[in-house]
């Protein structure tokens, strides 16, 4: 028989979408197969602490149908084995009653935001020599630096709204007057760093532009203001990288005046159509231009583009991301499950494409690998 698969589901993080992360791994422990997988639940507390999650670990032992809607961030506390020739998890407590160290064999980091979907945490994977999924170092900092983003959209020919860039501690009144005169109101505000809309409002007027600054310069350092597109919100996805196939795209219809955080996890007001109700050309040009905005933010494996459709001028480029929202409810999913690929083989694919793509920079590295369960 085939061994199983050891997969470190990594999930909680430090960012505000801490508890989105949670549900998101809970359905894809579901999703996953029990007779090729073996998971290894791993939470991250808001303070960054690693743990080996017993409740997720029991909750799976108990079977599929037993899972919760999302884990809870508890357990064991853990490092990393003192080898580096053995990536492997060690508890931190070495007493009797301790686990034994658990290796894997490959990383699914289900953490949306800041410290999970930026790069740093596949540096760690990087170091650590395990294979994870979705983008690398690279492709995740660009795209989630929404600065960074619109300058590889840019440098690529790719239509995007106009929008400013602003750093804390410069002056916020002159920057508001900027806003105001070049991009005009209403307008969004949102952090550089940060997804699931934390901390991105509406300003419709002056007031609320110099509130919309405030709240979101309480989650990040760095804030764009965005021209308002007046249109439809439309999504593709991108799976693989070489070369990266886009899936049929979707719509989203907001409950509120845009798609709010609230509107996406917790008021259920949101329509997702899927397929989009586009016609055959829009759908061909919206899907070539995913393509083309993926491979500008250097991405591999997976990621949602998202789009603006304005009747005036076409597609623009929103943003790209690397890690988009994985319960089966989800546009992702939803959006390859119509162009064919379903909940669990979606999994098995990009578990396959991180396993190809360490194999693939080892070979080229020149590295001789062992037959160790991290080693292929």
């Amino acid at each position: 028989m085939t061994p199983k698969r050891r997969v470190l589901l990594l999930f909680g993080g430090r960012s505000a979408e801490h508890d989105v992360s949670r549900a998101t791994a809970a359905a894809v422990a579901g999703a996953l197969d029990p007779d090729r997988y073996e998971i290894v639940p791993v939470a991250i507390t808001t303070e960054g602490r690693w743990l080996l999650a017993s409740e997720a670990r029991a909750a799976l032992d108990a079977g599929r149908d037993a899972l919760p809607d999302a884990f809870r961030v508890e357990g064991v506390p853990v490092t990393e084995a003192p080898d580096p020739a053995e990536p492997a998890l060690m508890p931190l407590d070495r007493g009797a009653d301790a686990p034994a160290p658990t290796d894997v064999d490959v990383v699914l980091p289900l953490l949306h935001g800041p410290y999970g979907e930026d790069g740093t945490v596949q540096g760690l994977f990087e170091l650590a020599d395990l294979p994870y999924v979705g983008a690398g170092v690279l492709g995740s900092a660009l795209a989630m630096d929404k600065r960074a983003m619109k300058a590889a959209f840019t440098a690529a020919g790719l239509p995007i709204a106009r929008s400013l860039a602003f750093r804390d501690g410069h002056d916020v009144a002159g920057f508001a007057d900027r806003v105001v005169a070049e991009l005009g109101l209403p307008c969004f505000v949102k952090p550089a760093n940060m997804g699931s809309s934390v901390g991105v409002s509406k300003a419709h007027d002056r007031a609320e532009l110099d509130a919309a600054i405030a709240d979101a310069l309480a989650y990040d350092e760095w804030i764009l203001a965005e021209e308002a597109i007046v249109g439809r919100e439309i999504e593709v996805g991108i799976l693989g990288d070489d070369p990266p196939a886009a899936s049929v795209p979707g719509e989203v219809v907001p409950g509120a005046e845009f798609y709010t955080y609230a509107d996406k996890y917790e008021d259920d007001a949101v329509q997702l159509l899927t397929p989009a109700p586009l016609t055959g050309a829009q759908a061909d040009e919206v899907r070539a231009l995913a393509v083309r905005a993926f491979e500008a933010c250097c991405g591999e494996a997976m990621a949602r583009v998202d789009f603006f459709l304005s009747e005036d001028r076409g597609f623009l480029v929103n943003e790209v991301n690397t890690i988009p929202g994985f319960t089966p409810a989800s546009q992702y999913p939803r959006m390859w499950a119509e162009s064919g690929v379903d909940y669990a083989a979606l999994l098995d694919r990009l578990i396959d494409l991180a396993i190809a793509r360490r194999d693939r920079r080892a070979r080229r590295a020149g590295r001789q690998r062992g037959a160790g369960p991290l080693r292929g």
